[in-house]
Order: C-alpha cells, then structure tokens, then sequence
C-alpha cells in the first residue's frame, strides 16, 4: 500500500479536488469544500485483496473510494459491492460502535484515507461532507 500527504497547493492536490468534485457524492460541494475534505484525507494506492477495515474492531478510519471496487463481508458471508463514489467507514465512527464489517478490496483501489478525528471534524463544520455521509449512511443501512 503506498500513502502520500497532499498539500492544499500542490498539482496533486488539485488533481484530487477535480477527482472529489466528479463524483456524485460532492456534486454540490463548493471549491472550499473540495479543498478542505482533500486537505483533510491521504490519498492510498492499495492492492487487491488487502483488507482496510476488520469486523468488531474499533472505527478509527473511513474512506472515500476513489478508484475500484471493495468487497463489504459480514459474519454471515453478505456481501456487498462498492464501486468509486462510494464511502466506507464513515457509520461505525458517526454512531461510535465496532465494525459491522469487513471491507476487502476487490480490484486495486485508490481512496482518500480519513481519521476518525477528520471525519468528525469535517462532518461538523463541512455542510457537503456531511450531507455526503449523510446519504452514505442511509445508503448503507438499507
């Protein structure tokens, strides 16, 4: 897994903002928005096959799918695909309880990594970040 910290000025930076406000999830996010929800995350390249968040263990992460697809796996071996657009781990940290879940990705990925401490934040003072996990909840809890 490869790990970079985007600064707010870089081309990269940029890039990632551009990324964010394509998908769905951010379609009403203002540029300032944009900027502080990708200043606030790590950009990760993660391989096939490794898993980012284990059932039954703490929320201390959550991610915004970027690129590829994830495998969400229960106790009871539900599964359930999540593509680009997508966030994860964003219920167990908003709610403050364990992992329902397991998430695996299915492809290579890429996403913007978030602390627990980062999503709370944003949630709270970034209108777009928290309507988008707003709608991820719900999504995700149907």
């Amino acid at each position: 897994m490869t790990h970079r910290i985007l600064t707010g000025t870089s081309a990269d930076a940029r890039q990632l903002r551009e990324q964010l406000a394509a998908l769905p999830l951010f379609a009403g996010a203002s540029p300032a928005e944009l900027k502080a929800i990708a200043k606030a995350g790590s950009l990760l390249t993660v391989p096939q096959g490794w898993s980012l968040i284990w059932e039954k263990t703490p929320a201390d992460k959550a991610y915004v799918v970027l690129s590829g697809e994830v495998d969400i796996r229960r106790a009871d071996a539900h599964v359930v695909r999540l593509e680009a657009g997508d966030v994860i781990g964003e219920t167990a940290i908003l709610e403050r309880r364990l992992r329902t879940a397991t998430v695996v990705a299915a492809t290579p990925l890429e996403v913007l990594h978030f602390t627990a401490e980062a999503v709370q934040r944003l949630y709270d003072e970034v209108p777009a970040f928290r309507s988008a996990l707003d709608v991820a909840t719900l999504r995700h809890s149907a």
